[in-house]
């Protein structure tokens, strides 16, 4: 990764007029014959393997040579398959999924040999002579009071521009917009240095996650594109069925167990991510993700790269992602790392959640809103007072894998072995948190009995303590202390067994309202809890031996900051509900 200068000084050779040492006098001795005729049979088979290498290397030569009547091919089928889906009636209705799909991949393919530069340059000049000189000649306080008024305008015109719908109320939404201006105090009132707050990044991270929210919930092209984006996912993760049904019965299958249906989806799921790092494919997503927020937010190179890839790959793999750096990160990217892992969930995950009836847009959503908001917040709470050795520049690390997989179908393989540890994991996991809570709420029901309380469990408490926090969300009063049951269970157990109990509720007689559905599957959506914290300061105390006690330091405060983080989402997609 980085470049070292390495000094090789000549051997010393003997001064005039001195003798030659013994070492001069072998080192000028002519070499063995017989050891040259002894290790000829080794020369030859060097040679037959350099014969063998220049064989595969024309054959590499070969299809480089094909290659662009290869990817025109592959861009002319993509055209044709894009026409024909917008002219027939069946699928005409898509026709902004479609389109954004296969050009997509066009444009991918075409810019394999055109250089970007020709779309950037013009762009960056129009972009350079039009906004960005105009907007750095303001004052500085101009362009913040600009800020703050286009961020209130999207907040407010988001809660009250459009109509009701269900059951909620202008005052429920008018309740999220002051949930959202409490959270964003309390930050502010505990932030390490006030003054070093770099407002300019709070308020694009605030904007792009009201933004983000909108595209989604109130526009029907980002409904249509996220809702295909869900689809595509639950239908991708349920060819994952075929797998189980090798091993179950078709009705099996269909009861949906958590051992048969999600355990099988984790494995399958972590495998073809594997596959896909193997093939460069998320290197190349995470990459594009973490320059877009790179340059809109200011934020260090190392940062933007964890943060883009926190949704896809989950808190410890993204760390992965810039390893080199993290031993030399400030205690301010240290933060943003751990609060960005806490605020989202991984998509290994994804198809257990949505397996537990979740709406996948739902979970979507939430993860992207997330990225931006976990910038802002980390922030606020822990200023850059440093200068990071990643500021102007984007780097991801692919790793060193001391045994890397052969091919494609060698990474598909390692990856399914990795996903049955994980799902063993997960299984232990809920077995034992399940059994824990179930102990101490015994325990607690005993002693809750002799004061005349028949029902004093953990949920229950803490409950009550996230009362508060569960109102400023916009959630219906009557069913405040439920959401609120749920976010205990997510920050003392994980956000697994809170959505094992929100699906519970919505397959038992008593249901919540869609407002409260929706608000919880928001709330819910994040890694921020007790075990989730062990394995952040473990996963970055093993990455950066020299900070682990920054990392522990720091640890309850960024698990804080995303724990908040995913209820601010909720609150977000309260007032538009």
């Amino acid at each position: 990764m980085f470049n070292r200068k390495i000094d090789v000084a000549p051997a010393a050779m003997p001064a005039p007029g001195e003798p030659p040492t013994s070492s001069d006098l072998k080192a000028k001795t002519p070499p063995d014959t017989s050891a040259t005729e002894k290790n000829q049979s080794d020369i030859d088979a060097k040679y037959e393997e350099d014969e063998a290498e220049n064989g595969k290397t024309g054959g590499l030569s070969s299809y480089q040579r094909m290659r662009p009547f290869y990817l025109m091919c592959v861009a002319l089928v993509i055209l044709g398959w894009w026409i024909s889906a917008t002219v027939l009636q069946a699928t005409r209705h898509r026709w902004i999924v479609q389109t954004i799909f296969a050009w997509f991949f066009i444009l991918v393919i075409a810019f394999r040999f055109i250089p970007s530069h020709f779309i950037s340059r013009p762009i960056s000049a129009v972009w350079i002579l039009l906004v960005q000189e105009p907007w750095y000649r303001l004052p500085y306080t101009v362009r913040m009071t600009l800020g703050w008024m286009a961020l209130l305008a999207i907040i407010f015109g988001s809660a009250f521009g459009f109509k009701l719908s269900g059951n909620t109320r202008y005052g429920d939404r008018a309740i999220s917009v002051l949930g959202l201006l409490v959270f964003q105090f309390g930050f502010w009132a505990t932030s390490r240095n006030r003054s070093a707050i770099p407002w300019p990044t709070v308020i694009v991270g605030l904007f792009l996650q009201q933004a983000i929210a909108l595209f989604v919930l109130k526009s029907g092209a980002g409904f249509s594109l996220f809702k295909w984006i869900a689809t595509l996912a639950n239908d991708f993760l349920n060819s994952s069925l075929a797998g189980s049904g090798f091993f179950f019965d078709a009705e099996t299958t269909q009861k949906h167990w958590f051992f048969v249906n999600t355990l099988g989806t984790i494995i399958f799921f972590i495998a073809f991510v594997q596959m896909m790092y193997y093939l460069g494919v998320m290197q190349w997503i995470i990459k594009r993700f973490a320059w877009f927020f790179f340059k809109i937010m200011n934020v260090s190179g190392a940062e933007a790269v964890v943060a883009a890839a926190s949704p896809w790959v989950g808190q410890g793999e993204s760390a992965c992602l810039v390893r080199p750096y993290v031993d030399i990160m400030t205690e301010s990217e240290l933060h943003l790392t751990m609060t960005s892992g806490f605020s989202t969930i991984a998509g290994s995950v994804l198809g257990a959640y949505i397996a537990l009836g979740v709406p996948a847009q739902n979970l979507i959503t939430s993860s992207v809103m997330s990225i931006p908001a976990s910038m802002a917040i980390s922030k606020m709470r822990v200023p850059e007072l440093e200068e990071p050795v990643t500021r102007g520049r984007v780097v991801v690390d692919r790793g060193e894998d001391k045994n890397p997989p052969a091919n494609a179908l060698h990474a598909f393989s390692k990856g399914a072995t990795f996903g049955l540890i994980i799902a063993g994991q997960i299984i232990a996991n809920v077995l034992t948190i399940l059994s824990l809570v179930a102990a101490t709420n015994g325990l607690l029901t005993w002693i809750g009995k002799g004061f005349g309380i028949h029902a004093l469990t953990l949920q229950l408490v803490l409950g009550y303590l996230f009362y508060p926090i569960t109102f400023f969300l916009g959630v219906p009063r009557a069913e405040i202390l439920g959401v609120s049951q749920l976010l205990s269970t997510k920050l003392i157990a994980n956000e697994f067994v809170a959505y094992l109990d929100l699906h519970a509720i919505q397959s038992g007689e008593v249901l919540l309202t869609q407002r409260a559905f929706t608000i919880a599957s928001y709330a819910l959506c994040g890694f921020a809890n007790l075990g989730s914290l062990a394995i952040q300061i473990g996963v970055l105390s093993a990455l950066a031996p020299s900070r682990g006690k920054v990392i522990v330091r720091i640890g309850f405060s960024a698990m804080a900051c995303g724990f908040i983080s995913t209820l601010q989402t909720a609150g977000i997609a309260g007032m538009l509900f």
